[in-house]
Protein backbone atom coordinates (compact mmCIF):
# COMPACT_ATOMS: atom_id res chain seq x y z
CA UNK A 1 0.00 0.00 0.00
CA UNK A 2 1.25 3.32 -0.83
CA UNK A 3 0.85 5.82 2.65
CA UNK A 4 -0.97 8.50 2.29
CA UNK A 5 2.34 10.96 2.30
CA UNK A 6 3.75 9.25 -0.24
CA UNK A 7 0.56 9.26 -2.48
CA UNK A 8 0.23 13.15 -1.80
CA UNK A 9 3.99 13.67 -3.01
CA UNK A 10 2.99 11.31 -6.16
CA UNK A 11 0.12 13.72 -6.87
CA UNK A 12 1.51 16.99 -7.24
CA UNK A 13 4.79 15.76 -9.06
CA UNK A 14 2.30 14.72 -11.25
CA UNK A 15 0.13 17.66 -11.28
CA UNK A 16 3.20 20.22 -12.33
CA UNK A 17 3.83 17.88 -15.06
CA UNK A 18 0.50 17.94 -16.02
CA UNK A 19 -0.58 21.71 -15.79
CA UNK A 20 1.75 22.59 -18.06
CA UNK A 21 0.77 20.42 -20.44
CA UNK A 22 -3.04 21.07 -19.95
CA UNK A 23 -2.69 24.77 -20.47
CA UNK A 24 -0.26 24.83 -23.66
CA UNK A 25 -3.21 21.93 -25.31
CA UNK A 26 -5.69 24.61 -24.19
CA UNK A 27 -3.74 27.72 -25.35
CA UNK A 28 -3.65 25.46 -29.31
CA UNK A 29 -7.47 25.05 -28.68
CA UNK A 30 -7.75 28.78 -28.14
CA UNK A 31 -5.56 29.73 -31.21
CA UNK A 32 -6.96 27.04 -33.85
CA UNK A 33 -10.67 28.83 -32.82
CA UNK A 34 -9.20 32.31 -33.09
CA UNK A 35 -7.45 31.01 -36.18
CA UNK A 36 -9.54 33.43 -38.54
CA UNK A 37 -8.31 36.38 -36.50
CA UNK A 38 -5.18 35.41 -36.25
CA UNK A 39 -4.32 35.59 -39.96
CA UNK A 40 -6.62 38.96 -40.43
CA UNK A 41 -3.60 40.33 -38.10
CA UNK A 42 -0.73 38.30 -38.92
CA UNK A 43 -0.91 39.04 -42.95
CA UNK A 44 -1.24 42.47 -42.21
CA UNK A 45 2.05 43.06 -40.00
CA UNK A 46 5.04 45.20 -40.68
CA UNK A 47 7.29 43.84 -42.76
CA UNK A 48 4.99 40.36 -43.41
CA UNK A 49 6.83 38.72 -46.76
CA UNK A 50 4.71 39.09 -49.99
CA UNK A 51 3.83 36.20 -52.18
CA UNK A 52 6.46 36.13 -55.04
CA UNK A 53 3.68 34.27 -57.09
CA UNK A 54 1.12 36.42 -56.48
CA UNK A 55 -1.26 35.95 -54.38
CA UNK A 56 -3.18 39.65 -52.53
CA UNK A 57 -3.74 39.92 -49.08
CA UNK A 58 -7.41 39.11 -50.17
CA UNK A 59 -6.16 35.92 -51.84
CA UNK A 60 -4.20 34.49 -48.66
CA UNK A 61 -7.09 35.30 -46.38
CA UNK A 62 -9.59 33.51 -48.83
CA UNK A 63 -7.29 30.46 -49.22
CA UNK A 64 -6.04 30.43 -45.62
CA UNK A 65 -9.87 30.29 -44.32
CA UNK A 66 -10.37 27.08 -46.77
CA UNK A 67 -7.22 25.90 -45.10
CA UNK A 68 -8.91 26.56 -41.75
CA UNK A 69 -12.25 24.88 -42.28
CA UNK A 70 -10.46 21.73 -43.29
CA UNK A 71 -8.68 21.87 -39.71
CA UNK A 72 -12.02 22.58 -37.55
CA UNK A 73 -14.26 20.45 -39.10
CA UNK A 74 -15.56 16.60 -39.27
CA UNK A 75 -14.75 16.25 -43.57
CA UNK A 76 -12.48 14.27 -45.44
CA UNK A 77 -9.39 15.50 -47.38
CA UNK A 78 -11.55 15.31 -50.59
CA UNK A 79 -12.76 18.59 -48.85
CA UNK A 80 -10.51 20.15 -51.29
CA UNK A 81 -11.33 18.26 -54.58
CA UNK A 82 -13.94 22.04 -55.46
CA UNK A 83 -11.22 23.86 -54.67
CA UNK A 84 -9.21 25.25 -57.71
CA UNK A 85 -6.60 28.64 -57.78
CA UNK A 86 -7.17 31.10 -60.62
CA UNK A 87 -5.03 29.37 -63.16
CA UNK A 88 -7.19 25.46 -62.65
CA UNK A 89 -4.53 23.72 -60.73
CA UNK A 90 -5.95 22.14 -57.31
CA UNK A 91 -5.41 24.59 -54.16
CA UNK A 92 -3.61 22.06 -53.42
CA UNK A 93 -0.68 19.39 -54.82
CA UNK A 94 -0.84 15.72 -53.13
CA UNK A 95 2.07 16.26 -50.88
CA UNK A 96 0.22 19.37 -49.70
CA UNK A 97 -2.69 17.53 -48.91
CA UNK A 98 -1.02 14.38 -47.25
CA UNK A 99 0.39 16.55 -44.85
CA UNK A 100 -3.19 18.62 -44.51
CA UNK A 101 -4.01 15.24 -43.23
CA UNK A 102 -1.19 14.93 -41.46
CA UNK A 103 -1.89 18.00 -39.29
CA UNK A 104 -5.88 16.95 -38.76
CA UNK A 105 -5.12 13.60 -37.51
CA UNK A 106 -2.10 15.73 -34.95
CA UNK A 107 -4.68 18.58 -33.68
CA UNK A 108 -7.56 15.41 -33.19
CA UNK A 109 -4.63 13.13 -31.34
CA UNK A 110 -4.11 16.95 -28.87
CA UNK A 111 -7.77 17.18 -28.33
CA UNK A 112 -7.66 13.64 -26.65
CA UNK A 113 -4.64 13.92 -24.80
CA UNK A 114 -6.21 17.23 -23.42
CA UNK A 115 -9.22 15.48 -22.60
CA UNK A 116 -7.60 12.56 -20.94
CA UNK A 117 -5.33 15.58 -18.92
CA UNK A 118 -7.93 17.90 -17.94
CA UNK A 119 -9.74 14.49 -16.88
CA UNK A 120 -6.90 13.47 -14.95
CA UNK A 121 -5.60 16.90 -13.58
CA UNK A 122 -9.21 17.96 -11.55
CA UNK A 123 -9.66 14.30 -10.51
CA UNK A 124 -6.04 14.76 -9.18
CA UNK A 125 -6.50 18.13 -7.40
CA UNK A 126 -10.15 17.39 -5.92
CA UNK A 127 -8.21 14.59 -4.47
CA UNK A 128 -5.98 16.81 -2.83
CA UNK A 129 -8.34 19.17 -1.95
CA UNK A 130 -10.22 16.21 -0.16
CA UNK A 131 -7.64 13.63 1.19
CA UNK A 132 -4.98 16.13 2.09
CA UNK A 133 -5.61 19.70 2.10
CA UNK A 134 -7.24 22.86 -0.15
CA UNK A 135 -3.94 24.13 0.37
CA UNK A 136 -1.52 21.41 -1.12
CA UNK A 137 -3.95 21.54 -3.82
CA UNK A 138 -4.44 24.81 -4.75
CA UNK A 139 -0.27 25.44 -3.77
CA UNK A 140 0.11 22.40 -6.66
CA UNK A 141 -1.89 24.43 -9.09
CA UNK A 142 0.51 27.75 -8.15
CA UNK A 143 3.81 25.60 -8.62
CA UNK A 144 2.20 24.10 -12.18
CA UNK A 145 1.19 27.62 -13.49
CA UNK A 146 4.93 28.12 -12.54
CA UNK A 147 6.18 25.93 -14.58
CA UNK A 148 3.66 26.30 -17.47
CA UNK A 149 5.85 30.08 -17.54
CA UNK A 150 8.87 28.62 -17.54
CA UNK A 151 8.10 26.73 -20.27
CA UNK A 152 6.81 29.45 -22.23
CA UNK A 153 9.81 31.37 -21.31
CA UNK A 154 12.19 28.49 -22.87
CA UNK A 155 9.63 28.57 -26.20
CA UNK A 156 9.99 32.18 -26.43
CA UNK A 157 13.88 31.97 -26.16
CA UNK A 158 14.13 29.17 -28.81
CA UNK A 159 12.32 31.18 -31.11
CA UNK A 160 14.87 34.02 -30.93
CA UNK A 161 17.80 32.20 -31.10
CA UNK A 162 16.75 29.57 -33.74
CA UNK A 163 13.28 29.23 -34.58
CA UNK A 164 14.60 27.59 -37.79
CA UNK A 165 15.98 24.49 -35.35
CA UNK A 166 13.24 24.57 -33.53
CA UNK A 167 10.73 24.17 -36.40
CA UNK A 168 12.38 21.57 -37.93
CA UNK A 169 12.50 19.38 -34.63
CA UNK A 170 8.79 20.18 -33.95
CA UNK A 171 7.78 18.57 -37.85
CA UNK A 172 10.82 15.76 -37.11
CA UNK A 173 8.93 14.58 -33.75
CA UNK A 174 5.33 15.17 -34.89
CA UNK A 175 5.49 14.22 -38.65
CA UNK A 176 6.59 10.98 -40.49
CA UNK A 177 9.39 11.75 -43.57
CA UNK A 178 9.61 14.67 -45.20
CA UNK A 179 5.99 15.60 -46.43
CA UNK A 180 6.52 18.69 -44.40
CA UNK A 181 9.02 20.09 -47.04
CA UNK A 182 7.70 21.83 -49.71
CA UNK A 183 8.36 24.34 -53.02
CA UNK A 184 8.41 28.10 -52.81
CA UNK A 185 5.73 27.67 -55.55
CA UNK A 186 3.60 25.63 -53.46
CA UNK A 187 0.47 27.18 -52.39
CA UNK A 188 1.15 26.37 -48.80
CA UNK A 189 4.63 28.12 -48.80
CA UNK A 190 2.59 30.83 -50.54
CA UNK A 191 -0.10 31.25 -47.46
CA UNK A 192 2.66 29.91 -44.70
CA UNK A 193 5.83 31.28 -44.83
CA UNK A 194 8.61 30.70 -42.51
CA UNK A 195 7.98 34.20 -40.72
CA UNK A 196 4.06 33.10 -40.47
CA UNK A 197 5.19 30.09 -38.22
CA UNK A 198 7.34 32.02 -36.55
CA UNK A 199 4.60 34.84 -35.18
CA UNK A 200 2.75 31.82 -34.85
CA UNK A 201 4.68 30.28 -32.15
CA UNK A 202 5.33 33.25 -30.23
CA UNK A 203 1.25 34.13 -30.31
CA UNK A 204 1.03 30.91 -28.98
CA UNK A 205 3.72 31.00 -26.40
CA UNK A 206 1.89 34.21 -25.13
CA UNK A 207 -2.00 32.68 -25.03
CA UNK A 208 -0.46 30.06 -22.91
CA UNK A 209 1.48 32.72 -20.69
CA UNK A 210 -1.41 34.86 -19.91
CA UNK A 211 -3.41 31.56 -19.32
CA UNK A 212 -0.60 30.46 -16.72
CA UNK A 213 -0.59 34.14 -15.31
CA UNK A 214 -4.42 33.86 -14.78
CA UNK A 215 -4.26 30.46 -12.72
CA UNK A 216 -1.18 31.96 -11.17
CA UNK A 217 -2.73 34.97 -9.79
CA UNK A 218 -5.89 32.75 -9.04
CA UNK A 219 -4.41 30.26 -7.04
CA UNK A 220 -2.31 32.84 -5.23
CA UNK A 221 -5.43 34.86 -4.24
CA UNK A 222 -7.05 31.55 -2.62
CA UNK A 223 -4.65 30.96 -1.21
CA UNK A 224 -4.32 34.57 0.75
CA UNK A 225 -7.91 34.42 1.34
CA UNK A 226 -7.59 31.43 3.17
CA UNK A 227 -4.10 32.63 5.41
CA UNK A 228 -6.57 35.42 6.31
Amino acid sequence: MISNARWQKIAQWTLQILIPIVLALTSVWILLNTASWWVQIEYRLPGFPQDRYGFTLEDRLYWSAIDIEYLLNGEGIDYFDDFRLEDGSPMHNQRELRHMEDVKRLIHAVWYVLGIGLILSLILEVSLGIFADTRVALETLKRGARNTLILVGLLILGVIVGFGVLFVGFHRVFFEGNTWIFLFSDTFIRLYPERFWRDTFIFLALITAVVGVVVYLLSKLLLRRMRT
